[in-house]
């Protein structure tokens, strides 16, 4: 069975630019589905890997970045891993060649000043050449007996704990803008009480010297009189 869904997001803010899906008799592409990757690409950040595997019950999410773009896609669960990080490798190699005879060396600001989602959907006859071409794991052994032990280390984590620590970092980013302003007010009261305190400390003595200085200027003008 080909990879079920893909998606190719712009990787600052996760607008997505192309998307293909292939529903199969025994399996289809809900809106729930289409949802959730559209929350996972929203929640990787800087800090996430290149690589990510997510597993969503009896299917697993595929996630890569690369340059300024990052790629999503879906299987079952018995779909190797390996042959999933391939085929993003492959759809990245032919997206972004795609962009670059479209734009030549300046497609990466084409891909920043996109204003709208799925801007680049003419790109998708590309990724569904390449979906077919992996709708048989076996034929792609030849692929396959490269060089791919680093897939071994790529971080596998479950879904729900990807888009609970969204919502997490929304609930963190709250509570530190808080902060922030509680500190601000903080600072300013800190300050009052401290213009208070060197007042009542330094006040009466200011009062007292103001007072000898009067006395001492009305009797030198009156002797000068």
């Amino acid at each position: 069975m080909p990879p079920l869904l893909t998606q190719v997001a712009r990787a600052s803010d996760a607008l997505p630019l192309v998307a293909t899906s292939t529903p199969t008799h025994s399996f289809n592409v809900t809106t729930q589905i289409q949802q959730d990757a559209k929350k996972l690409m929203r929640s990787m950040t800087a800090g996430n890997p290149n690589k990510m595997s997510i597993v969503s019950g009896d299917t697993v999410f595929y996630y890569m970045a690369r340059d300024n773009l990052c790629f999503l896609t879906l299987t079952e669960d018995s779909y190797p891993k390996r042959m999933a990080f391939l085929y993003l490798e492959e759809v990245a190699d032919a997206v972004m060649r795609e962009l670059v005879n479209e734009f030549g060396h300046g497609w990466r600001d084409k891909v920043d000043q996109a204003a709208r989602p799925f801007q680049f959907i003419h790109y998708d006859p590309v990724i569904q050449r390449k979906q077919k071409e992996f709708r048989d794991p076996s034929q792609q052994k030849s692929k396959l007996n490269e060089d791919l032990s680093e897939i071994q280390t790529i971080m596998r984590k479950n879904i729900d704990e990807i888009l609970n620590r969204g919502e997490k970092l929304d609930h963190v980013s709250n509570i530190s803008q808080e902060l922030r302003t509680k500190s601000k007010d903080f600072k300013w009261g800190a300050k009052k009480l401290t213009w208070q305190a060197r007042l009542q400390q330094y006040g009466p003595m200011a009062i007292g010297a103001l007072i000898v200085l009067t006395i001492v200027y009305v009797k030198v003008f009156h002797i000068g009189f």
